[in-house]
């Protein structure tokens, strides 16, 4: 029997992930709330089972008293010495009792309490395997899809991915595997819950780390990562080896590293821009794949003036205004772009202005009368 709890111990241990010392503790619950229920709930009787045999001890601690009062509580001092006679009055002496003893009714309490303890320490084991991998990129197979989320099969565990949180060309079906950030892990009455995204930033980002050796290093840094799910997503780097290009290890041999992150993201297009501490030339940068012509920034306001060759305008401002707002928040600059042609037009209404106004100082000062006469 002993060594077939051993066994069933290691056995549930393995197969949940929870530790041996912690089931010995939910068995040993179980049963000593089955013992004392039997005997109508003594707080006197204990149990113990050896952690290496798994022999089960189970006995009641009876007071030594020259007058018994209570038979449950207590023992005469000659019942007492005739096991133990060292035995005196004010002393305990425990006496066996056998585990056959629990009736039906205790065995199945015992059952529910040791199949609770185990579901409450699997939570635990799986709160605790999650907890900190928030930020980090989990993988698993869509098991089902109701009240408006996937459910995703994560081994131990499941997660839960709302469909917000894929990206709007996604229609996941059972068995699909896919890719996502763990956003959250909170505590439910239902157990840990992990709710994971496919349309934050920082999922791209994760990928990068995944596919470029040099950041997972830390050799190459991404300084800013902005995104707009199933559409574009833009990433500034940095590279603290000047042997290293920052845009070059993202990219990969024939583009083989951005190409698969680019499948996963169902053909999101990416612009990967070097980083640089100076505003003009990151603003132009972050503008890719337009070209710029010329850069006007006012750095108290952080604002900035961007004029582009009147074929590059659309591609600037991009799809309803995407590669613009998206270079803003890669730069935190407030961009403001114009065609080459609004720009001359507006120097030539300056400049028209400055020499009117060069005319009307110059038509004042004739008609203004000389007082040195």
């Amino acid at each position: 029997m002993t060594k077939e709890l051993c066994h069933v111990i290691e056995q549930i241990s393995r197969e949940k992930g929870i530790s041996k010392e912690i089931m010995i503790e939910a068995l040993e619950s179980a049963l000593l709330s089955a013992m004392r229920k039997k005997y109508g709930g003594r707080t006197n009787i204990h149990l113990t089972i050896d952690r290496k045999k798994c022999d089960i001890r189970v006995y009641e601690t009876k007071l030594v008293a020259a007058e018994v009062a209570d038979p449950d509580q207590e023992v005469s001092v000659k019942d007492a010495q005739a096991i133990d006679p060292e035995k005196k009055e004010g002393d305990s002496i425990d006496f066996p009792l056998d585990l056959h003893d629990l009736g039906r009714i205790a065995a199945q309490t015992a059952k529910q309490v040791i199949f609770q303890r185990v579901r409450e320490a699997e939570r635990d084991v799986i709160f605790s395997e999650f907890k900190d991998r928030t930020g980090q990129i989990v993988s698993g197979s869509v098991m089902r899809k109701e009240k408006g989320a996937y459910f995703i099969n994560l081994g131990k565990t499941e997660a839960y991915l709302a469909i917000k949180d894929t990206l709007p060309t996604e229609n996941l079906k059972r068995g699909d595997v896919v890719k996502a950030i763990v956003e959250e892990v909170k505590i439910t009455s239902k157990g840990p819950e992990i709710i994971i995204s496919r349309t934050s930033p920082q999922f791209v980002g994760e990928l990068f780390r995944m596919e470029v050796p040099e950041i997972s290093e830390g050799l190459v840094i991404i300084k800013s990562i902005v995104r707009e799910p199933g559409e574009r997503t833009k990433i500034a780097v940095t590279s603290k080896d000047t042997a290293v290009d920052p845009v070059g290890s993202c990219v990969g041999m024939k583009g083989t590293r951005v190409q698969a992150i680019v499948r996963e993201l169902r053909g999101e297009r990416i612009d990967i821009i070097p980083w640089t501490d100076e505003p003009r030339t990151l603003i132009a940068r972050a503008l890719s794949p337009a070209s710029v012509e010329k850069i006007g920034v006012n750095e108290d306001d952080k604002t900035a003036m961007v004029v582009v060759n009147d074929q590059q305008l659309s591609l600037a401002i991009g799809k309803k205004g995407q590669n613009v707002r998206l270079a803003m928040k890669l730069t935190g600059w407030d961009i403001d772009i114009i065609s080459d042609t609004e720009y001359s037009k507006i120097r030539l209404e300056e400049t028209d202005k400055a020499l009117e106004d060069s005319m009307k100082k110059e038509s004042q000062k004739k008609e203004t009368p000389s007082v040195d006469a």
